[in-house]
């Protein structure tokens, strides 16, 4: 495998933390640290990035103890944006700090519990988790005595909503916009017609190549499905094939984490070589004038993408689809629906300190009250908050 020898200097095009765009509140800085350390140490110590550790990626967290959580799949993406933006001369602390970063509104059970919530909300705006991840990190987390939320810099802000890329653009207009997204004071600063900076991309890449293979390396833990299953993606047999050749003899457990090492190198391999090929075809001058491009500069090949389809056809049909998963999931979506549905006919049911921010029945004030509660919720404590519920034994 090709090795990269690290860029040592910032690159002209990485973002500046000197030169950033700053705060909405002025804070007095720490000459120790710069704007984007601080950023990353304040999602650290938040309270939605602990209740992470609780949180799904595809299985419930408490059906075993080596699957991985949100808390574990946001430390392996930042692990590979550090490393990636590291070869590329680009800000490690703010690619860090936006991987970290990227899965703080994620609801309980995974897209299951996204999708419950989704579907409770359309009539009070709707719910997305990317916009609730800005909803935590500007008005929900209450740490400071001067503000709401996190005062992140205007760097952290674009990245996280721009984590899919733009969202206006000739496909998309303003009013489809997530309401927790427009909600926010001074949204339309955070230039959502173009693409963020190269550290944003760089999480966004990183996230992919994370969940692309823990999902390999938790479907075949669970037995979902089996090494054979997964070698019918040529891109996973030819790892194994790789490894099986240079350790004959290997047991199952470190054949699988071998492979997955494999991947994880070759996909990052593949987004080195593409990213500096854009790079030297564009020629960029500053972290703006990646932002103002038609394309993204950091992303996969047009050849590795192709081999990607099948992996991705593989584990959304044998392990996202499979009937285990399904069935799990079936009753995530139960437990955050009828936890909702039960709080917006009778609000007096919530915690007091959730009660007292409510305006009534069924009104778009407490819907959302509602809403960021369970989103909030750990996997466990929304299972026994419903048991206590609904259940006639529930406070006995």
């Amino acid at each position: 495998m090709k090795s990269f020898s690290p860029i040592r200097e910032r690159a002209l095009y990485a973002s500046d933390p000197d030169k950033s765009r700053g705060r909405k509140i002025a804070q007095v800085g720490n000459s120790e640290r710069t704007i984007f350390q601080h950023d990353k140490d304040r999602i650290i110590h938040s309270t939605a990035f602990r209740r992470l550790k609780g949180k799904t990626q595809v299985f419930v967290a408490h059906e075993g103890d080596t699957y991985r959580t949100r808390l574990t799949h946001s430390l392996e993406v930042a692990q590979i944006a550090r490393s990636i933006a590291r070869v590329l001369g680009l800000d490690e602390d703010l690619a860090e700090c936006l991987a970290l970063a990227h899965d703080l509104g994620h609801p309980p059970f995974g897209h299951s519990g996204e999708t419950a919530l989704q579907k409770v909300m359309a009539p009070y705006g709707g719910f997305d988790h990317n916009a609730q991840t800005l909803r935590i990190v500007e008005k929900l987390e209450g740490r400071y005595a001067r503000f709401d939320g996190l005062n992140l810099s205007w760097e952290t802000l674009e990245g996280i909503a721009k984590h899919n890329g733009p969202l206006v653009d000739d496909g998309h207009s303003e009013s489809e916009l997530p309401w927790a997204l427009t909600a926010l004071d001074d949204w339309r600063g955070l230039e959502l017609n173009t693409y963020a900076g190269p550290e944003a991309q760089v999480a966004a890449l990183a996230d992919d190549i994370a969940y692309n293979n823990h999902d390999i390396d938790d479907g075949l833990g669970a037995g979902l499905f089996c090494i054979d299953d997964v070698c019918q993606v040529p891109l996973v047999d030819k790892a194994f094939t790789g490894v099986r050749q240079r350790y004959p003899d290997i047991a199952h457990d470190r054949l699988v984490h071998e492979v997955i090492r494999d991947l994880i190198g070759f996909m990052v391999a593949d987004v080195l070589a593409e990213s500096r090929k854009r790079l030297l075809e564009t020629n960029p001058k500053s972290a703006d004038d990646i932002r103002m491009m038609d394309r993204p500069i950091i992303a996969f090949s047009k050849k590795f993408r192709a081999k990607e389809k099948p992996l991705r056809k593989f584990l959304h049909a044998n392990m996202y689809r499979h009937y285990k998963v399904n069935r799990m999931m079936g009753q995530a979506v139960r437990v955050v629906e009828e936890l909702f549905e039960l709080f917006i006919e009778d609000p007096d049911l919530l915690p007091t300190e959730i009660y007292r921010q409510c305006d009534g029945q069924k009104t778009p004030k407490t819907a959302r009250v509602i809403c960021d509660y369970i989103a909030g919720m750990t996997d466990r404590y929304a299972i026994e908050e419903h048991r206590k519920l609904f259940s006639v034994t529930g406070y006995l």
